[in-house]
Parts: structure tokens; sequence; C-alpha cells
């Protein structure tokens, strides 16, 4: 029952904005002249779409492939702290949390540290994996179906459409009034996106995630010393 809830969940609004994203990732592959089993295998196995497009990026720069595969471990390296954030949420210690591990993303994540802290401990990894098992399959079946309408979507629509997932886990975190620093995040990263436009191509993410992330810290710290002045 838990399970079969937690995938009727995921195949509302998390499903439309995951299978966005993914959508026009298989469409972008199919535009670098990449075979649909790459594509699969990127979306699925990565699962991580900064990642996912420094590897498409990357796969036909020169240098060979070790670049390419450690530019998108660097991007996909906020996935170590959100795992250690989600593991207390993931309820009794056993290996069935050791299934959650290749399921970690954005979209799965922010909803697990939404509805985890209410249900019932011996419950979330069976909640969670029916999330994540969803979110992951609707991933797979938009990078098919982008792949195969590639040459109907012009450049700004995939723009649009990648854009779309990163916006809803922003929505997610900023709406939750349970989790403050997740709050300062989103707010501090908007404020610090500009520097996107600023800073070198290669460094405009990392740079602006660095500053915006730094000044959430700061401000959060700055918040419990004020707490314990008090």
């Amino acid at each position: 029952m838990v399970f079969r809830s937690a995938c009727r969940e995921a195949l509302g609004a998390p499903a439309l904005a995951m299978a966005a994203t993914f959508l026009a990732f298989g469409a972008a592959v199919q535009a670098a002249g990449l075979g649909l089993g790459w594509g699969l295998a990127a979306g699925q196995l990565v699962y991580g779409m900064p990642g996912q497009m420094v590897l498409l990026a990357a796969v036909n720069a020169p240098g060979g492939p070790l670049p390419a595969v450690l530019g998108a471990v660097a991007a996909n390296a906020r996935f170590l702290p959100m795992a250690v954030a989600l593991a207390p949420w993931l309820g009794p210690r056993g290996p069935a949390r050791f299934l959650a591990l290749p399921f970690i993303a954005v979209t799965a994540w922010a909803m697990a540290m939404r509805r985890l802290p209410d249900i019932p401990p011996a419950d979330r990894i069976t909640w969670y994996l029916g999330f994540a098992l969803t979110s992951w399959t609707v991933a797979g079946l938009s990078t098919r179906l982008g792949y195969a309408i590639a040459p109907l979507l012009d450049g700004w629509i995939l723009a649009a459409l990648l854009f779309i997932n990163p916006l809803y886990f922003g929505t997610i975190l900023a709406g939750e009034t349970r989790f403050a620093p997740a709050r300062r995040a989103v707010l501090c990263g908007a404020v610090a996106t500009p520097l996107v436009l600023l800073l070198p191509a290669s460094w405009a993410l990392l740079g602006a995630g660095l500053v915006g992330g730094t000044a959430a810290f700061l401000w959060g710290q700055r918040g419990k010393s004020g707490a314990e002045r008090r």
C-alpha cells in the first residue's frame, strides 16, 4: 500500500517536471549524433542532469573520456551531502538503505525530505523506493520519447524544458517551512545566479553555486549566533 501510494504521488507534478527535463536530454543526445543506447545509459546510470550534460558536451571533445568522467563526477558531487542529509530519514538501519543510493536525485530527494518526517519509520524506505523507482522509470521513457521527437523541438524549447525540473525542485524547497536551511539556500542561489553571466563558462555554475551556498551557510551561522545571544 505504501509503495503504491508513493508511485501514484510520483506520477503527478514530479513526473511532469522529470519528463520535461529528460525529454530535452533525449532530444539533445539525438541532435549530437549519439545513439539512443548512449542516451539511456547516461540518463539511467548517471541520473543527474548536470553530469549528463557534461558528458554530452565532452563526448566528442579532445582529451579522451577521462576529462568527461571527472567533469560529470564534479557536477554530481552534490549527491554526497544530499545522501548524508537523507539517510537519517530512511527508517531503521539495514541493508535496505543501500537500495536507495542509486536513485538519489533532486526530485526524489526534495519530496522525500518533505514527506518522510510524516511517514512511520518502518515504511519510509518503502515509500522512497516507490517514489524514486517511478521517477527513474519516467526518466528513461522520457529520454526515449525526446530522442524520437528531436527534429520537432527547437533549441529554445529544449533549454526551457531542461530548466523545468530545477525550477520545480527549487519551488519545493522554497515552500518547505520545516527546513529553514533549504529555503536560505534557494534564496541565496537565486541571488547569486547573475554571476553565471559574469564568470567564465567553465566556472560559471560552480562559482555561482559556491557563492550562493557560502552565503546561505553564513546566513545560517549568523542566525544561530543571534539566537544564542538572546
